[in-house]
């Protein structure tokens, strides 16, 4: 891994789907809608100076549209699948409903029992999700002239993300809170990162 690297974490701007309480997860590959076009700018306007070396995303439109602006002034964007959101399964594509969101919770009370190999019906478990992106991360520490990065994933994934970079039990992933187009700083010293700034949404208030 190289000596030292910054990552900036955001999560993708708000969709159409998170407005209306319907689960994406991987599946639904939804666009950004105009607040989320003007959260992606928002964070544009304050972090553009930067000097990202790299600018990485998921494979869905959500992600990319987030970070479109840095695109269209130059910078690069690579796209690693193995940033993309958790699979929730039969849930992809539905609305909440009272019977789904108790399957929901009682999912996530097993997660934080430690029954990481449990998921949603033909979804993804939690040890599978960072399975995958470790697969990702070893990509980015690969490249030893990247100093300065920028990632852009989803919610679940980011939780799971956050306790792949800090060494933090998988079953604690709840404790890193998030919104749409918020921000995590952390600092890689050589052997450990280590959060600066955490669900920030700062920039969104300019």
């Amino acid at each position: 891994m190289s000596t030292k690297k910054t990552i900036y974490l955001i999560r993708h701007g708000e969709t159409d789907f998170n407005k209306q309480g319907i689960i994406q997860g991987s599946g639904v590959d939804s666009d950004l809608n105009e607040t989320g076009r003007k959260q992606a700018e928002q964070f544009y306007q304050a972090y553009h100076h930067i000097p990202f070396d790299r600018i990485y995303t998921s494979e869905l439109k959500r992600t990319q549209q987030s970070v479109a602006s840095f695109k269209k002034n130059g910078h690069s964007i690579v796209v690693i699948p193995e940033f993309n959101e958790i699979c929730w399964g039969i849930f992809e594509g539905q609305k909440g409903n009272p019977e789904s969101h108790k399957i929901y919770l009682d999912m996530l009370e097993d997660w934080k029992a430690g029954l990481l190999d449990r998921s949603i019906e033909n979804g993804e478990t939690p040890n599978e999700l960072q399975r995958r992106q470790k697969y990702g991360l070893k990509k980015i520490m690969a490249k030893k002239d990247e100093n300065t990065v920028l990632i852009c994933m989803h919610g679940r994934a980011m939780r799971s993300f956050l306790c792949l970079l800090t060494n933090t039990p998988l079953k604690q992933m709840d404790v890193f809170k998030h919104n749409n187009l918020c921000l995590y700083v952390l600092e890689y010293d050589g052997q450990k990162f280590e959060i600066c700034e955490q669900n920030s949404t700062q920039h969104l208030w300019i």
